[in-house]
Protein backbone atom coordinates (compact mmCIF):
# COMPACT_ATOMS: atom_id res chain seq x y z
CA UNK A 1 0.00 0.00 0.00
CA UNK A 2 2.79 2.37 0.85
CA UNK A 3 4.46 1.53 -2.47
CA UNK A 4 1.27 2.25 -4.44
CA UNK A 5 0.81 5.57 -2.73
CA UNK A 6 4.40 6.57 -3.60
CA UNK A 7 3.83 5.45 -7.20
CA UNK A 8 0.68 7.56 -7.47
CA UNK A 9 2.45 10.60 -6.05
CA UNK A 10 5.31 10.08 -8.55
CA UNK A 11 2.85 9.86 -11.49
CA UNK A 12 1.07 13.04 -10.37
CA UNK A 13 4.37 14.93 -10.17
CA UNK A 14 5.39 13.58 -13.58
CA UNK A 15 2.06 14.65 -15.09
CA UNK A 16 2.40 18.13 -13.59
CA UNK A 17 5.93 18.46 -14.97
CA UNK A 18 4.76 17.37 -18.43
CA UNK A 19 1.94 19.94 -18.32
CA UNK A 20 4.38 22.71 -17.44
CA UNK A 21 6.64 21.75 -20.35
CA UNK A 22 3.71 21.83 -22.78
CA UNK A 23 2.65 25.26 -21.54
CA UNK A 24 6.15 26.57 -22.03
CA UNK A 25 6.37 25.18 -25.54
CA UNK A 26 2.99 26.58 -26.55
CA UNK A 27 3.71 30.10 -25.19
CA UNK A 28 5.32 32.09 -28.04
CA UNK A 29 6.73 34.65 -25.60
CA UNK A 30 8.41 32.04 -23.42
CA UNK A 31 12.17 32.13 -23.39
CA UNK A 32 12.25 35.73 -24.72
CA UNK A 33 13.22 38.82 -22.84
CA UNK A 34 10.38 41.25 -22.14
CA UNK A 35 10.13 43.86 -24.89
CA UNK A 36 11.36 47.28 -24.05
CA UNK A 37 9.26 50.36 -24.78
CA UNK A 38 9.62 51.29 -28.42
CA UNK A 39 10.83 47.85 -29.52
CA UNK A 40 7.57 47.15 -31.35
CA UNK A 41 7.89 50.41 -33.25
CA UNK A 42 11.46 49.57 -34.19
CA UNK A 43 10.34 46.11 -35.26
CA UNK A 44 7.60 47.68 -37.41
CA UNK A 45 10.15 50.03 -38.99
CA UNK A 46 12.43 47.10 -39.71
CA UNK A 47 9.56 45.28 -41.39
CA UNK A 48 8.76 48.40 -43.44
CA UNK A 49 12.38 48.60 -44.60
CA UNK A 50 12.23 45.04 -45.88
CA UNK A 51 9.11 45.68 -47.96
CA UNK A 52 9.50 47.13 -51.47
CA UNK A 53 8.27 50.71 -51.73
CA UNK A 54 5.67 51.68 -54.29
CA UNK A 55 6.18 55.18 -55.64
CA UNK A 56 3.31 57.66 -55.87
CA UNK A 57 4.20 60.41 -58.34
CA UNK A 58 2.34 63.73 -58.52
CA UNK A 59 2.63 65.87 -61.65
CA UNK A 60 2.66 69.61 -60.96
CA UNK A 61 1.87 72.03 -63.81
CA UNK A 62 1.91 75.63 -62.60
CA UNK A 63 3.36 78.95 -63.73
CA UNK A 64 6.55 80.33 -62.23
CA UNK A 65 5.26 83.90 -62.46
CA UNK A 66 4.39 84.90 -58.88
CA UNK A 67 1.66 87.33 -59.93
CA UNK A 68 -0.66 84.33 -60.22
CA UNK A 69 -2.09 83.28 -56.84
CA UNK A 70 -1.45 79.61 -57.69
CA UNK A 71 2.11 80.15 -58.97
CA UNK A 72 4.75 77.56 -58.07
CA UNK A 73 6.70 79.95 -55.76
CA UNK A 74 3.50 80.23 -53.70
CA UNK A 75 2.26 76.62 -53.90
CA UNK A 76 5.62 74.84 -54.04
CA UNK A 77 6.57 75.13 -50.33
CA UNK A 78 3.24 73.58 -49.30
CA UNK A 79 3.66 70.68 -51.74
CA UNK A 80 7.22 70.02 -50.57
CA UNK A 81 6.19 70.12 -46.91
CA UNK A 82 3.31 67.72 -47.55
CA UNK A 83 5.66 65.29 -49.30
CA UNK A 84 8.18 65.42 -46.43
CA UNK A 85 5.48 64.96 -43.81
CA UNK A 86 3.92 61.96 -45.51
CA UNK A 87 7.23 60.23 -46.24
CA UNK A 88 8.44 60.73 -42.65
CA UNK A 89 5.41 58.90 -41.19
CA UNK A 90 5.06 55.35 -42.60
CA UNK A 91 1.61 55.00 -41.02
CA UNK A 92 0.09 57.60 -43.38
CA UNK A 93 0.78 55.74 -46.64
CA UNK A 94 2.16 52.30 -45.70
CA UNK A 95 4.46 50.72 -48.30
CA UNK A 96 4.35 53.87 -50.45
CA UNK A 97 6.64 56.79 -51.04
CA UNK A 98 5.43 60.14 -52.34
CA UNK A 99 7.28 62.28 -54.89
CA UNK A 100 6.47 64.98 -57.43
CA UNK A 101 7.66 66.22 -60.80
CA UNK A 102 7.23 69.80 -61.97
CA UNK A 103 6.71 71.47 -65.33
CA UNK A 104 5.80 75.08 -66.04
CA UNK A 105 2.58 76.14 -67.75
CA UNK A 106 3.80 79.55 -68.88
CA UNK A 107 5.22 80.63 -72.21
CA UNK A 108 8.34 82.68 -72.94
CA UNK A 109 6.48 85.86 -71.95
CA UNK A 110 5.68 84.56 -68.47
CA UNK A 111 1.97 84.12 -69.26
CA UNK A 112 -0.14 80.98 -68.77
CA UNK A 113 -0.42 79.12 -72.07
CA UNK A 114 -2.90 76.39 -72.96
CA UNK A 115 -0.51 74.94 -75.55
CA UNK A 116 2.45 74.84 -73.16
CA UNK A 117 0.32 73.30 -70.41
CA UNK A 118 -1.05 70.66 -72.78
CA UNK A 119 2.42 69.60 -73.93
CA UNK A 120 3.66 69.57 -70.33
CA UNK A 121 0.79 67.28 -69.30
CA UNK A 122 1.46 64.81 -72.12
CA UNK A 123 5.21 64.78 -71.41
CA UNK A 124 4.69 64.15 -67.69
CA UNK A 125 2.13 61.43 -68.37
CA UNK A 126 4.41 59.54 -70.76
CA UNK A 127 7.58 59.97 -68.68
CA UNK A 128 6.24 59.44 -65.14
CA UNK A 129 2.65 58.09 -65.35
CA UNK A 130 1.55 60.19 -62.34
CA UNK A 131 -1.21 59.22 -59.96
CA UNK A 132 -2.63 62.77 -59.99
CA UNK A 133 -2.05 66.24 -61.41
CA UNK A 134 -1.73 69.44 -59.36
CA UNK A 135 -2.67 72.35 -61.60
CA UNK A 136 -2.86 74.05 -63.96
CA UNK A 137 -4.57 76.98 -62.28
CA UNK A 138 -5.22 79.35 -65.18
CA UNK A 139 -8.59 78.69 -66.81
CA UNK A 140 -7.34 78.50 -70.41
CA UNK A 141 -4.44 76.24 -69.42
CA UNK A 142 -6.61 74.04 -67.19
CA UNK A 143 -9.25 73.40 -69.88
CA UNK A 144 -7.24 71.09 -72.20
CA UNK A 145 -5.38 69.43 -69.32
CA UNK A 146 -8.72 68.76 -67.62
CA UNK A 147 -9.91 66.96 -70.74
CA UNK A 148 -6.71 64.90 -70.84
CA UNK A 149 -6.98 63.87 -67.18
CA UNK A 150 -10.61 62.88 -67.68
CA UNK A 151 -9.56 60.69 -70.61
CA UNK A 152 -6.66 59.20 -68.61
CA UNK A 153 -8.93 58.72 -65.55
CA UNK A 154 -6.44 60.62 -63.38
CA UNK A 155 -7.51 63.20 -60.76
CA UNK A 156 -6.64 66.85 -61.26
CA UNK A 157 -6.49 69.14 -58.23
CA UNK A 158 -6.32 72.89 -58.65
CA UNK A 159 -6.92 76.11 -56.75
CA UNK A 160 -7.72 77.82 -60.06
CA UNK A 161 -9.95 76.77 -62.97
CA UNK A 162 -12.56 79.18 -61.64
CA UNK A 163 -14.58 79.70 -64.85
CA UNK A 164 -18.21 78.59 -65.00
CA UNK A 165 -17.52 76.21 -67.91
CA UNK A 166 -15.64 73.80 -65.63
CA UNK A 167 -18.85 72.85 -63.85
CA UNK A 168 -21.02 71.60 -66.69
CA UNK A 169 -20.02 67.93 -66.36
CA UNK A 170 -17.33 67.97 -69.06
CA UNK A 171 -14.47 67.97 -66.54
CA UNK A 172 -15.26 65.19 -64.03
CA UNK A 173 -11.61 64.73 -63.03
CA UNK A 174 -11.18 68.27 -61.64
CA UNK A 175 -11.37 68.96 -57.90
CA UNK A 176 -11.25 72.66 -57.10
CA UNK A 177 -9.82 73.62 -53.71
CA UNK A 178 -10.43 77.36 -54.01
CA UNK A 179 -13.30 79.78 -54.63
CA UNK A 180 -14.98 79.69 -58.01
CA UNK A 181 -16.79 82.32 -60.02
CA UNK A 182 -19.91 80.17 -60.04
CA UNK A 183 -20.06 80.42 -56.24
CA UNK A 184 -19.31 84.13 -56.50
CA UNK A 185 -22.25 84.47 -58.89
CA UNK A 186 -24.54 82.63 -56.49
CA UNK A 187 -23.46 84.94 -53.70
CA UNK A 188 -24.15 88.00 -55.86
CA UNK A 189 -27.56 86.66 -56.84
CA UNK A 190 -28.41 86.01 -53.19
CA UNK A 191 -27.48 89.57 -52.28
CA UNK A 192 -29.71 90.88 -55.08
CA UNK A 193 -32.68 88.76 -53.99
CA UNK A 194 -32.33 89.58 -50.30
CA UNK A 195 -32.09 93.29 -51.08
CA UNK A 196 -34.91 93.10 -53.66
CA UNK A 197 -32.72 94.75 -56.26
CA UNK A 198 -34.06 94.73 -59.79
CA UNK A 199 -31.80 97.29 -61.46
CA UNK A 200 -28.06 96.63 -61.48
CA UNK A 201 -24.96 97.97 -63.17
CA UNK A 202 -21.71 95.99 -63.29
CA UNK A 203 -18.51 97.54 -64.63
CA UNK A 204 -15.56 95.55 -65.98
CA UNK A 205 -12.50 97.70 -66.54
CA UNK A 206 -10.06 95.22 -68.04
CA UNK A 207 -10.59 92.38 -70.48
CA UNK A 208 -7.84 91.41 -72.86
CA UNK A 209 -7.95 88.41 -75.14
CA UNK A 210 -4.78 86.97 -73.68
CA UNK A 211 -3.67 85.62 -70.33
CA UNK A 212 -6.36 84.45 -67.86
CA UNK A 213 -8.95 87.27 -68.28
CA UNK A 214 -9.80 87.35 -64.55
CA UNK A 215 -12.37 90.15 -64.75
CA UNK A 216 -14.22 88.55 -67.66
CA UNK A 217 -14.56 85.18 -65.92
CA UNK A 218 -15.40 86.81 -62.58
CA UNK A 219 -18.38 88.70 -64.01
CA UNK A 220 -19.41 85.63 -66.03
CA UNK A 221 -20.42 83.84 -62.83
CA UNK A 222 -22.88 86.56 -61.84
CA UNK A 223 -24.05 87.00 -65.43
CA UNK A 224 -24.95 83.32 -65.78
CA UNK A 225 -26.66 83.13 -62.38
CA UNK A 226 -28.83 86.16 -63.11
CA UNK A 227 -29.79 84.76 -66.49
CA UNK A 228 -30.63 81.36 -64.97
CA UNK A 229 -32.91 83.09 -62.44
CA UNK A 230 -34.82 84.74 -65.32
CA UNK A 231 -33.40 88.20 -64.62
CA UNK A 232 -32.89 89.97 -67.95
CA UNK A 233 -29.32 90.91 -68.82
CA UNK A 234 -27.74 93.21 -71.37
CA UNK A 235 -24.11 93.87 -72.21
CA UNK A 236 -22.31 96.61 -74.12
CA UNK A 237 -18.79 97.06 -75.45
CA UNK A 238 -17.26 100.53 -75.55
CA UNK A 239 -14.01 102.02 -76.76
CA UNK A 240 -11.92 102.94 -73.73
CA UNK A 241 -9.85 105.55 -75.56
CA UNK A 242 -12.86 107.54 -76.78
CA UNK A 243 -15.50 107.18 -74.09
CA UNK A 244 -18.80 108.99 -74.55
CA UNK A 245 -20.14 108.86 -71.00
CA UNK A 246 -23.40 110.59 -71.93
CA UNK A 247 -24.14 107.97 -74.56
CA UNK A 248 -23.25 105.12 -72.17
CA UNK A 249 -25.57 106.47 -69.48
CA UNK A 250 -28.33 106.96 -72.04
CA UNK A 251 -27.96 103.36 -73.21
CA UNK A 252 -28.16 102.12 -69.63
CA UNK A 253 -31.24 104.24 -68.99
CA UNK A 254 -32.98 102.98 -72.11
CA UNK A 255 -32.14 99.29 -71.81
CA UNK A 256 -31.39 98.81 -68.10
CA UNK A 257 -34.84 99.17 -66.56
CA UNK A 258 -35.53 96.01 -64.61
CA UNK A 259 -32.49 94.22 -65.98
CA UNK A 260 -28.78 93.87 -65.31
CA UNK A 261 -26.47 95.92 -67.51
CA UNK A 262 -22.85 94.91 -68.10
CA UNK A 263 -20.27 97.25 -69.59
CA UNK A 264 -17.19 95.82 -71.28
CA UNK A 265 -14.20 97.86 -72.47
CA UNK A 266 -12.63 96.87 -75.78
CA UNK A 267 -10.81 93.55 -75.98
CA UNK A 268 -7.26 94.57 -76.82
CA UNK A 269 -5.20 91.78 -78.42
Amino acid sequence: MVFLKKLCLYREKEAGTLLMVLLVLLDPSAGHEPQRPGSRRRHARDQERRRPWQNITLAVILPQNARYPWAWPRVGPAVERAVRTINSDPTLLPDHRLSYVFNSSEDSNGICSESVASLAAVDLKLAHDPWAFIGPGCSYAAAPVGLFTAHWDVPMITAGATAVAFYNGVYPSITNTGPTHKKLGRFGLRVCLESEWREHVALVFSDHKYDDRPCYFAIEGLYEELKAFNISTHHSVFEEKEINYAQILADIQNSGRGESHFLFPPQVP
